[in-house]
């Protein structure tokens, strides 16, 4: 799949949508991405039903749903919940861990980022 990307601009003020064209078999079909983090920053309520742009340490990901799984989330970025932890983080430097099989809405308020930290080995 080509994607061209166009950021949707209103006098120099950022709208926080990106505007994504898919092109597939000759036809294109305009979807929405939405920036979840900059929502979360502005305190802006997430639209639902969208496709959702997420940063997983500084890698930027787009999903096509709303929920999804910490497993699912690690494996965007080539990691597995056996050697990571998954940390989400919301609006006011907020972070909680988020287990493999949790599921995380990225419309639910605050919902900002996540970062993953390598698992160490103690042996006591």
């Amino acid at each position: 799949m080509n994607y061209e990307i166009e950021n949707k601009s209103d006098k120099g003020r950022n709208n926080f949508i990106i505007k994504e064209i898919k092109i597939m078999e000759q036809n294109k079909e305009e979807i929405e991405i939405i920036e979840i983090e900059v929502f979360a920053k502005e305190r802006k309520p997430v639209p639902k039903q969208k496709h959702y742009r997420i940063r997983i340490d500084k890698e930027l990901k787009v999903v096509e749903q709303a929920t999804i799984t910490g497993k699912e989330i690690l494996a965007l970025v080539g990691k597995t919940p056996q050697q990571y932890n998954l940390y989400q983080h919301f609006h006011k430097a907020q972070t909680e861990i988020v287990p493999p099989e949790k599921v995380v809405d990225l419309t639910a308020p605050g919902v900002e980022r996540f970062t993953t930290m390598k698992i160490e080995n103690t042996e006591g």
